[in-house]
């Protein structure tokens, strides 16, 4: 359990993804460029999701993004947040808005 307090420190925001490619030498992940609107702007997430999704069908997806985490190193590329997704057994299944809504607006 965390405090609510403790809830309360993470951005969470919507992003939509403005490109994605495969990263070279791994099965499983992605490189995102994901538009978190004016005050946040570009960042660059790393994501295991190739298995379930291809770059084509998530060019222009809005997804749910953790913005506030300390940027990682994976396969040679800084991974500047994280998607949500639920835990679909073998796949991750992404979380996506029901509606379209502007980028970085904050979820609550």
């Amino acid at each position: 359990m965390i405090s609510y307090e403790d809830f309360k420190k993470l951005d969470i925001r919507i992003g939509r993804i403005t490109t994605a490619e495969k990263i070279e030498g791994s099965d499983k992940l992605l490189r995102l460029e994901v538009d978190l609107g004016a005050e946040i702007g570009m960042r660059q997430i790393v994501a295991g999701i190739a298995l379930k999704y291809t770059p084509e069908n998530l060019i222009r997806r809005e997804i749910i993004v953790v913005t506030n985490l300390e940027p990682r190193m994976l396969r040679g590329f800084e991974s500047q947040g994280m998607l949500l997704a639920a835990d679909g057994g073998e796949d991750p299944v992404l979380i996506f808005p029901e509606k379209e809504i502007p980028p970085g607006s904050i979820v609550k």
